[in-house]
């Protein structure tokens, strides 16, 4: 009896052991069919899939953008038809001008959203890699000035220019009030989105205004563009003030082009947009900058400015820190 109870025992446990094998295994099988879900192990993964090694302009980039194969990209997306949502993607001309340029270097440009005025303190961060925001190339930019106090901020960005664009006005549809020109603004109310060349414009205009014995420019900032329009379609203000391209799709598509029209004549100060890259990111810079020649070169610059009716905005060649 003894015997026969070790023997069964003996089997007992070697049942158990098989069965707890198999859990494991089940449980190993099932791990690697989930895959390692820590931060590292999926970054891995991304950088996996969107890394291209046979792009042409790849070995180009600096070793860590190879190994993340990712640049994160700070923009303000609600400037159409430059970049903005549709259906939940990103779209327009800098994520599709992004999308041509990727293909060259082998990587991934991710667009993350942000207020305009916060994308410079966003590169110093170093929460974006670059920003590509139909932001204008300025020495003050460059040399890392806040424009408003002229005082020294961070170190600056170098600008790789991509389009050649001018600031337009706009007023309601039928009620102009005589704004034919800048200098027509003294005394009027100006919307604007805060910190871009457009803001800068209207506070040098309104001073102007002052010197001269006439009344100030009402100027209302905006954190983006939408809420400005916002404004005019209401009768907050006379008119707005944005890039051309800007300007000149809001005239054509809000409200099937009866809310607004262009005033002033031929956009003002035409002036580089450039992607900004940190100083000291010289290899990344001219990778960029590489990428963006090959697009040009192979025709699928143009295609997206003709997309996007932007064609009077090329540039013919690729320039550094062009802006004045």
């Amino acid at each position: 009896m003894t015997a026969r109870s070790t023997r069964r025992s003996a089997a007992g446990r070697s049942r158990s052991a098989v069965a707890a094998a198999t859990a494991v295994a089940a449980s190993l099988l099932l791990l690697s069919a989930c895959g390692d879900q820590t931060d590292a192990a999926i970054a891995k993964r991304e950088a996996h899939k969107n890394r291209n090694t046979h792009a042409p302009l790849f070995k180009m980039l600096p070793k860590d953008v190879q190994e993340k194969a990712m640049l994160q990209v700070g923009s303000d997306i609600t400037y159409k038809p430059v970049e903005f949502r549709r259906n939940g993607a990103v779209v327009g001309i800098d994520p599709d001008l992004a999308e041509a340029m990727s293909k060259e270097l082998g990587i991934k440009l991710n667009f993350n959203n942000a207020t305009f005025d916060t994308l410079m303190g966003g590169l110093k961060s170093k929460r974006y890699d670059i920003a590509m925001s139909a932001m204008t190339d300025t020495k003050e930019r460059q040399q890392g000035i806040d424009s408003s106090t002229g005082n020294k901020i961070g170190e600056g960005v170098d600008f790789v220019d991509y389009l050649n664009v001018g600031v337009s006005l706009y007023t309601q549809k039928g009620k102009t009030q005589g704004i034919d020109s800048w200098e027509a603004l003294c005394g009027k109310k100006l919307a604007v989105q805060r910190g871009t060349v457009s803001h800068d414009l209207a506070k040098d205009k309104s001073k102007k205004c002052g010197s001269s014995g006439e009344p100030a420019i009402e100027i209302e900032a905006f954190d983006n563009d939408s809420e400005a329009q916002t404004r005019l379609r209401t009768g907050g203000v006379d008119a707005v003030s944005s890039d051309y391209p800007v300007a000149a799709y809001a005239v054509k598509v809000s409200g099937n082009g009866k809310d607004f029209q262009m005033v002033g004549g031929e956009p003002l100060k035409a002036a580089p947009y450039g992607i900004a890259v940190p100083k000291g990111k010289e290899r990344l810079r001219d990778a960029l900058s590489a990428a963006l020649e090959n697009a040009i070169k192979n025709g699928s610059y143009a295609k997206v400015l003709k997309k996007w009716d932007v064609k009077d905005a090329a540039v013919e060649e690729v320039k550094l820190n062009a802006g004045s």
